[in-house]
């Protein structure tokens, strides 16, 4: 049986929607999706990818959702107020622009200039004031309490409710990837949704074919035992679907499917 995945769509509703009609195109309103995580952050709809998201589960589409780091990040926020992740090693706040709180906040009407304060807390990156306008300048705790009166209760559940991994038949669906040698059942969710060092360059089988997001690329690859699926959407490249069947991957494109061959050399 066909399975379709979609790798990290970073708020880029305009993006997903193609995607869907790709996939509609050739599996079907009932295909089964698999959503590989990062559906927030950076791009400027990210209220809306994730309107469209639950209203396809609602729907009893056969979607399921992963766990993306930026996913957490922004879960995190809104319900603790913590605005840091111990595995971003710049100690970028998540209000950041290049980690793309502001863009999420912004979809809910929230959009600003964050102003941090770089020697306090330990050297993270800490919000001092948000301007969301000249006439409206908030404290972190305003912005907290805003925030949550701005997004949603789904939104929340949505993001609440996602999972860690998604096996089907002979594919494993993470975000990130995983940790080399150690069970499925022993990994731990800081790899799964992070990890990058120590699993892009390993070339052993893993047991499965393992289908992850998280590290961009220009375009989805197959690197015969993984095959990455973030083509950069969050960048601004295209957000390129595809689908798993009968051992073979494909993405999809306007003119059909196109093969996608385990790189070589």
């Amino acid at each position: 049986m066909a399975v379709y995945a979609i790798g990290d769509i970073h708020g880029f509703s305009g993006q997903l929607d193609r995607a869907l009609r790709l996939v509609e195109a050739d599996g079907g309103a009932d295909a089964p999706v698999v959503f590989l995580g990062d559906y927030t952050d950076r791009g400027p709809d990210s209220r809306g990818v994730l309107d469209r998201l639950i209203e396809g589960r609602e729907a009893g589409r056969p979607w399921r959702f992963v766990q993306g780091n930026h996913d957490r990040m922004f879960l995190n926020f809104v319900t603790t107020g913590e605005q840091h992740d111990a595995n971003i090693e710049s100690r970028k706040s998540w209000l950041n622009a290049a980690l793309g709180g502001p863009a999420t906040l912004g979809s809910y009407g929230l959009g600003g200039e964050p102003m941090f304060l770089l020697s306090a807390n330990g050297g993270w990156e800490t919000l001092a004031s948000y301007e969301v306008d000249p006439d409206r300048v908030m404290s972190g705790q305003e912005l907290i309490g805003a925030a949550a009166e701005a997004i949603p209760d789904a939104h929340i559940r949505f993001l609440s409710d996602l999972e860690l991994w998604v096996e089907h038949d002979d594919l494993l669906f993470v975000h990130a990837g995983l940790r080399p040698g150690i069970p499925l059942e022993q990994q731990v969710e800081d790899d799964l949704i992070w990890i990058r060092q120590g699993w892009l360059d390993d070339t052993r089988d893993h047991g499965r074919l393992v289908v992850h997001g998280h590290t961009a690329l220009e375009h989805p690859a197959h690197h015969g035992n993984r095959v990455n699926m973030d083509g950069g959407a969050g960048y601004g490249r295209p957000l390129v679907p595809a689908v798993f069947e009968n051992g073979e991957v494909f993405t999809l494109t306007e003119q059909g499917r196109a093969p996608l061959r385990p790189e070589t050399g």
